[in-house]
């Protein structure tokens, strides 16, 4: 045995060393008995016969009557060996019952915790060795990785961290590690919140500022933003309405979002509930996108009794200006207000809005049911046109208004083939109809068509040519500024020029003609094309969608009755 260690290399002297420590652990005991035996018998310490039991395996002498985790042990080591070229692997040897007892003399151990060895030596052995000599022995000390690794294998064998393939509870760490050792590895405590804020990215949240008093946008951003001069001005010039932050008012709020410098990456800013502009940096720039934000839907029911003006009548019903001035211009193209109302008529008004941060905007008339003494009316908007119809599919709108504008305006000089000229005092024809107006007053057109002519003149000033659908053409003289152009396409109801003053004029005023085959007739008396009416699946796709606006009429619940136009019945929230 002595011969065969004395040729292995130091290496594979080291790789024998967990067979060492399981003997010198685990058999100590038995070896050393057997020894004080034979000193006992008075023999030679040369050899010492070791008694194996009758099934013990081949190889290395069995140190227990059963085959244990410790046999698994010495072939993991028998197996290292044989990867070893060059060498006689310890599995190649003869059994033997012979064990050369030097090599339990030469085993030194030294230990600070029962039962665990903390120094193995291993002697370079020689003839000085076996005389006894212990002052000639080179004795090397075994490095902590491959002292570790043997008393983990030695572990392993003795049964400690594995009984019937069930990891048991008595394991644990072989060694003490003093305070001052672990000192030096000390990085302090560990604070598992910092950790995690130091590993999630940056993300920048927005931040809201409110207009205090005396605030200006350009101290405001070098002060809370970072900015310089240079920028705010750019930022300014790059905003399509720049004085939505060069007129501000107390109380009025914007957002902004910072990176992790403190510079700006974006503004948000809102001109009302509904639009606004977001601006984000992009390098040395500035981008501008428009928001537009959508409310909820919400209707709502009104009903009144006339009881003096009609305007003063609804908004007493708790419709607001907005929402009475729309109401008007929609009833007035079939009910006079003057001759056709009276005390006491009753009406219902169905209207929509959208609601954004609980501010209604946006109002639209859906539907109105006018009971009176002198005319029953009942309205609802289509969808597909947005124009209102009666329930039968009737428009209200007539395929040619009577007049070019909206409002009420006093007749200044009627259509008269016969006038006097008010300078020289000679008939001169009057074509056409005058309306006493400011200047700038909006001009519409009466019916839909494409504009044929607009130009200037020393009598008529600027004046606009329209010809309509129907043939008619319609002339507008005296204009302050047109709004359209040559060849551009016109629809009932479009903005098409400003009254004036320009021209042969006598004051401001309109002056509108109507042709009919290319000759001038009294506008206020020409006979106008029939109202436009919904017929086959038009008028079957409008009363479908008409019928719960008119449920909610008839319903008469006032107050908030469906959540949005989709629905089909009335709630119960009175108003």
């Amino acid at each position: 045995m002595m011969r065969i260690l004395r040729s292995l290399p130091r290496t594979h002297k080291l790789l024998l060393l967990p067979v060492a420590t399981m003997v010198t652990v685990l058999g100590a005991h038995k070896i050393v008995t057997t020894v004080e035996d034979v000193q006992r018998d008075s023999q030679t310490l040369d050899t010492v016969h070791v008694p194996l039991d009758p099934d013990a395996s081949p190889g290395l002498p069995s140190l227990d009557t059963k085959r244990t985790a410790m046999a698994d042990a010495f072939e993991m080591a028998n197996r290292a060996l044989d990867a070893t070229r060059d060498h006689v692997p310890i599995s190649a040897l003869t059994a033997s019952e012979i064990v050369d007892i030097d090599l339990i003399a030469s085993v030194r151990a030294a230990k600070t915790e029962p039962g665990l060895p903390e120094t193995l030596a291993l002697p370079a052995v020689d003839d000085a060795s076996r005389n006894g000599d212990e002052s000639a022995v080179d004795v090397a000390t075994l490095d902590e990785g491959a002292r570790h690794m043997a008393v983990v294998i030695g572990t392993i064998a003795s049964g400690m961290l594995e009984v019937d393939g069930s990891v048991v509870a008595d394991a644990t760490s072989y060694e003490d590690v003093s305070e001052d050792e672990l000192a030096k590895f000390d990085e302090g405590p560990i604070v598992l919140e910092e950790q995690i804020v130091t590993n999630e990215p940056y993300v920048p949240q927005w931040e809201i500022y409110t207009v205090r008093s005396g605030d200006t946008f350009a101290v405001m951003a070098q002060k809370h933003l970072a900015m310089g001069y240079s920028e705010v001005m750019a930022l300014v010039d790059t905003l399509p309405e720049p004085r939505i932050l060069t007129q501000w008012r107390v109380g009025d709020r914007f957002e902004y979002q910072l990176d992790e410098q403190g510079d700006l990456l974006a503004l948000r800013m809102m001109k009302n509930a509904r639009d606004g502009y977001l601006v984000e940096r992009q390098g040395d720039d500035f981008e501008v996108a428009t928001i537009e934000r959508a409310g909820e839907a919400t209707q709502r029911l009104f009903a009144g009794t006339i009881s003096g003006s009609f305007a003063r009548s609804a908004k007493a019903t708790g419709l607001t200006s907005a929402e009475v001035s729309q109401l008007s211009r929609t009833l007035e193209k079939k009910l006079d207000f003057r001759r056709d109302t009276r005390r006491g008529d009753r009406f219902q008004v169905l209207v929509e809005s959208d609601v954004i941060d609980g501010k209604s905007l946006d109002p639209r008339v859906l539907a109105v049911q006018y009971e009176g003494e002198r005319m029953n009316l009942t309205i609802v908007r289509n969808p597909d046109d947005n124009r209102f119809y009666t329930t039968d599919g009737k428009s209200l709108d007539p395929a040619f208004n009577r007049y070019p504008f909206e409002g009420r305006y006093r007749l200044s000089s009627n259509f008269n083939p016969n006038r006097h000229h008010p300078v020289t005092g000679r008939i001169s024809p009057h074509k056409g109809t005058d309306f006493a107006m400011p200047i700038g007053t909006p001009v519409q057109a009466p019916a839909n068509g494409r504009v044929e002519k607009v130009g200037n003149h020393p009598a008529a000033g600027r004046y606009i040519v329209i010809r309509h659908d129907n043939g008619y053409k319609t002339r507008y003289l005296h204009l302050s500024k047109p709004l359209v152009s040559n060849g551009q396409r016109v629809s009932m109801g479009d903005r098409i020029a400003l009254s004036g003053n320009t021209g042969r004029s006598t004051g401001p005023h309109l002056h509108y003609e109507v042709l009919v085959n290319n000759s001038q007739v009294n506008a206020m008396k020409v006979s106008l094309p029939e109202n436009q009416s919904l017929k086959g699946e038009r008028l079957v796709a409008f009363q479908r969608q008409a019928e719960p606006k008119l449920a909610i009429l008839e319903s008469g619940q006032t107050g908030t009755v469906v959540a949005s136009s989709d629905q089909q019945a009335p709630g119960n929230d009175e108003g």
